[in-house]
């Protein structure tokens, strides 16, 4: 037996426990008496939100839709159809101007399918589920977080539109009631490509499934032509397209001739979209990440 032996073993009973006051001064490191509080449900979704935003600062290419896209669709429908379409440039951009703010605004939210099918296939879902945070906060954040890029996006075109000539007759209430209109009725939409996010496998996916949805609806809508000169099928599709109604409301608002009709409406269907696709969106999150 080696001299090292404790001196409890010696007698063969068992070792003593350590100190008392080493045990306490541990439990006060690992355990201290007044913990963090976890993120409110708002502040989480606010959180989520800063995110959105942040990305785009570290991957400014994502601004390239909401810059780029809308300058080019103005400059091309104005300068090359506009005489055959209303006799002059001049009096197309009166006409085409806020629909194509509808365009600009309404194709990027299939980009927020694409992000969150992007973020599923990372993992990064995953990585927030284990967060101690509302569940839905990471959607609801993200959701609000693309509302800067709408505002982007409609703000771009109607200072290219005034620059080229534009008369907003509505003044300034006008057009930040238009864009308010149109950044609501975009948020309801963009739940429709996020639950499109989640259902869909790939990222690419989301992308050709939402422009295959998107372009018909815009498309087939009074934003580039006046619905009269076309057939009595196409007239009707028109007249029940919700991008129709939200260009007339925005043409009202913008020019100067609202309809309280026309803003209700649109109101209604931005109400019904987000009633519908967020419990849709939420319940496929749960089941699927």
């Amino acid at each position: 037996m080696s001299a090292t032996t404790p001196p409890a073993a010696l007698d063969g009973r068992a070792p003593t426990p350590p100190p008392a006051p080493a045990r306490l001064d541990l439990e006060a490191v690992l355990a201290p008496a007044e913990r963090p509080h976890g993120a409110s449900a708002l502040g989480a979704c606010l959180a989520f939100a800063w995110r959105a935003m942040r990305r785009i600062r570290h991957v400014p290419e994502q601004l390239l839709d909401v810059t780029i896209t809308p300058v080019l669709f103005l400059v091309m429908f104005v300068y090359l159809f506009g005489g055959a379409m209303a006799g002059s440039t001049d009096a197309y951009l009166q006409f085409v101007l806020p629909g194509v703010v509808v365009q600009s605004v309404l194709f990027t939210t299939v980009y927020s399918g694409v992000t969150l099918a992007t973020d599923m296939s990372k993992g990064v879902v995953d990585r927030f589920r284990t967060l101690p945070v509302w569940a839905p906060a990471p959607l609801v954040g993200a959701a609000v977080g693309d509302l800067a890029r709408y505002l982007v996006a409609a703000t771009v075109t109607v200072v290219l539109g005034l620059a080229l000539g534009y008369d907003a007759d509505g003044g300034v209430l006008g057009v930040l009631g238009a864009l308010a209109l149109v950044a609501l009725l975009a948020f309801g939409l963009a739940w429709v490509f996020a639950l499109l996010g989640i259902v869909l496998r790939s990222p690419n996916a989301v992308m050709n499934g939402g422009f295959m949805v998107m372009f018909p609806l815009v498309f087939l809508s009074n934003v580039f032509v006046d619905p009269a000169t076309l057939p009595a099928v196409l007239e009707w599709f028109v007249g029940v397209n919700p991008v129709s109604h939200v260009a007339t409301a925005v043409r009202g608002l913008m020019g100067g001739g609202a309809d309280a009709g026309d803003v209700a409406l649109v109101l209604a269907e931005a109400a019904a979209l987000t009633a519908v696709f967020v419990p849709l969106t939420s319940r496929a999150y749960r089941s699927r990440a």
